[in-house]
């Protein structure tokens, strides 16, 4: 499977923009509501945000390789490139 780099950035980037956090406790607390299971925490908000596109960043790659839906995120979403091959056709040679 071949998925188009740029397309994968300006998704994350994207899903990021949508990311909620908040201060619980001594921690924070990050999730992207429009991609179900992905959260994250960390001592600092810097922190809990990479740790945020971390899991985001495996999240993707996991319902890729699952073949699960990824939803999309204002107009942008991820697809999957097909691969096509082409057989070298064998050329038959009369004696």
């Amino acid at each position: 499977m071949c998925i188009n780099v740029n397309m994968l950035l300006e998704y994350i980037e994207k899903a990021m923009s949508k990311a909620r956090y908040e201060h619980i406790k001594e921690e924070y607390y990050g999730e992207i509501p429009p991609c179900k299971g992905v959260w994250a925490t960390g001592a600092t908000l810097a922190e809990c945000k990479r740790n945020l596109r971390d899991v985001l960043e495996s999240w993707i790659f996991v319902r890729l390789k699952k073949d699960m839906p990824i939803p999309q995120i204002s107009g942008k979403s991820i697809r999957p490139l097909l691969r096509v091959s082409y057989a070298k056709a064998e050329t038959s040679q009369v004696a």
